[in-house]
This record gives structure tokens, sequence and C-alpha cells, in this order.
């Protein structure tokens, strides 16, 4: 089987517990470090895209992020499953053809996920709200024929599946030691923003109940990659 790639944008926001779920199911991955020049391969070679987030927006003049779009367009050209974490759904959406554009607040930290009660999204995973944890000021619209299956009370468009592709704004992909390290390195921007937005949280609230809160978001995490590697390509 070829293997899943997955597309790291920033050296902070690797796969996380997506990697843990491929290694456990002994599907074959392995990292392309955007952020580092690495190449991308031929849609040929791989039997997923999966793309994680990142601190830039997919509408600044970055000289990858042409190049991906095309990327992402011709997996789903393919019948390559694609899945976007934060950044990674924004890249799909965009390269769709759906715009993104700021959200009207940041979301830092853990926050409700509505599930829309649709066919498509009992296909995908949960079929009752949960937490997930976000990072994020910017939002993809529903690009045309996709169905939008999570929303948030301060982000309407939070998943959207579109046959086998998969695009989330939320990190369901989070671990013990990527929120410690996110909120080291996003502390000044959590404490810009804090009192700008109630859907900013502080590291202590961030860090509260972590055991048991990561266990729920993996189990909504499996549900979804379960859905997801279903449609790989041999």
């Amino acid at each position: 089987m070829n293997p899943v790639i997955i597309c790291r944008y920033a050296p902070h926001e690797g796969p996380g517990y997506f990697a843990t779920y491929l290694s456990r199911r002994r599907i074959p991955w392995r990292i392309v470090k955007i952020d580092e020049g690495e190449p991308l391969p031929a849609v040929k070679e791989i039997a997923g895209l999966s793309m994680m987030g990142g601190p830039m927006s997919v509408n600044d003049e970055l000289p990858w992020i042409g190049p991906m779009l095309a990327f992402i367009r011709e997996c789903v050209a393919s019948d390559v499953p694609v899945i976007g974490h934060c950044l990674g759904g924004q890249l799909l959406a965009k390269a769709l053809g759906a715009p993104v554009t700021r959200n009207a607040v940041k979301e830092i930290g853990w926050g409700r996920i509505d599930v829309i009660d649709t066919p498509v999204s009992s296909s995908w995973g949960p079929g009752e709200p949960f937490a997930s944890y976000h990072w994020h000021g910017e939002t993809f619209a529903i690009p045309e024929r996709a169905t939008r299956v999570w929303s948030s009370p301060y982000c309407p468009n939070q998943a959207f599946a579109l046959g086998k592709h998969f695009g989330m704004q939320c990190h369901v992909e989070m671990t013990p030691e990527m929120i410690e390290t996110w909120c080291e390195t996003g502390a000044d921007e959590i404490e810009r923003n804090v009192d700008r937005s109630p859907a900013v949280q502080r590291q202590a609230q961030m860090r509260a109940d972590l055991p048991s809160r990561l266990e729920a978001l993996h189990r909504v995490a499996d549900g979804v990659y379960d859905r997801w590697t279903e449609g790989l390509s041999q």
C-alpha cells in the first residue's frame, strides 16, 4: 500500500494523534515538511493526503500555497482521499473553490461542536455535540456540493464532507504535548485576545481535566479517521 502523505506547515503543528491512529492501524505514512521546502510526491504514489494546521493564512502570498492547492485538486480529481485539519481544512475548501475569510472572533482553547443532523454527518462519527480544541482566526465557506457537518457557537462552519474528503476547522488531532507546546508558543496571542473574544481561554482552562478531555476527543477522531481510511487508495 502506498503511504498516506501528511503535509506539515509549521514545526510545532505535526500530525499528533492522527499519526498514532495510522500506526495503530498499520497504515503506512510519512510527513512532507512543507515548512522546510520538501517537495510533494506524485499523486499516483500516495494512498491519501492529510494536511495539518499552521499559523499562516491560505490567502497569504507564500510560494508553496499555489502548488499545494493544485496538488489538492489533483488528488480530488484522482479520487485520492483528502483530510484537512484547521489550516488544512481551509486549504481544502479553497482548492474546491470556497473562500476563506476572517472569522467574527478568534477561537482558542476548548469549545463545543454541534453536529448537523444529516445522513452525511452520521457517517463521519459523532451523533451528538462534543468538545474539540480550537486555534484559529479565519474560517472557510462550505464548498459547492459539499455538506456542512459540524458547527460551533462562534464559527458556523466547523467541518464539511464531500464524498471521501473531509475538512475541519477544529483540531481533533491534539495530544498533551501539542497543547503544552501551543500554549508556550502562542502565549502572547492568548493574552492579546483573551479579553477580546468569548471563545479564547486562558492556559489554565485549556489544561484543566486534560486526560479525560483528550480521551473523549480521540474517540471523535477515531470515528472521523475510520470513515476517511475506508476510502484510501491501494
